[in-house]
């Protein structure tokens, strides 16, 4: 989508009076990150200024109070993004565990610097700050997707796998459950 026009469609018009319902009266703007989400989902996946604007219409708010918002949060693109995000979480957790690594293999795989897109529109490549799972580290997020426990040759398949049209699994790329030890419960096991 451009930045010429915007305006919610019907479902997620629906959904917008939703989310605003759940704020008192008056205090709609309360409601300005989930209609920027929602917003920058429906612009394929980036926040148009026209789209910021829509959402300030919406809640009734001075354009440059959405503005505020979309530029102080990352979660929010303020320019196109490719058909999948690849975002590296590069701090600390992630760093000490290999991040460096898993960077260096996203921008090899994908021929991009942080803060660009493949020429063919798929991939934008970004680094971010925390993410989050830091257990798990290093990380990324593509969408709203989770890979953890990466490295330079796992990370590598699932730019492969997303790049061939298939749908990698998400979470831990190892024998891990969610983010318990990587070597197996050691808590609540018989005998401890």
């Amino acid at each position: 989508m451009t930045d010429n026009a915007f305006n919610f469609d019907a479902d997620n018009k629906a959904l917008t009076k939703t989310i605003i319902a759940k704020y008192p009266k008056g205090r709609q703007a309360s409601a300005v990150l989930p209609l920027l989400d929602l917003a920058q989902r429906q612009n394929d996946g980036w926040l148009s200024r026209t789209a910021m604007d829509h959402v300030a219409e919406v809640l009734d708010m001075a354009p440059i109070r959405v503005y505020e918002v979309a530029t102080f949060y990352s979660m929010y693109n303020l320019k196109p993004v490719g058909k999948h995000h690849v975002q590296v979480c590069t701090t600390t957790p992630c760093w000490l565990r290999g991040s460096d690594e898993v960077l260096d293999a996203c921008k090899k795989r994908l021929g991009i610097e942080p803060g660009e897109t493949t020429a063919d529109g798929n991939f934008t490549l970004d680094e971010v700050e925390c993410l989050a799972a830091c257990v798990n580290a290093p990380m990324i997020q593509i969408a709203d997707d989770y890979y953890e426990d990466l490295d330079a040759q796992s990370v590598t398949q699932i730019l492969d796998d997303l790049a061939a049209g298939k749908t990698p699994t998400p979470g831990p790329q190892v024998k891990r459950q969610t983010s318990a030890p990587v070597t197996g419960a050691k808590t609540l096991i018989e005998g401890a």
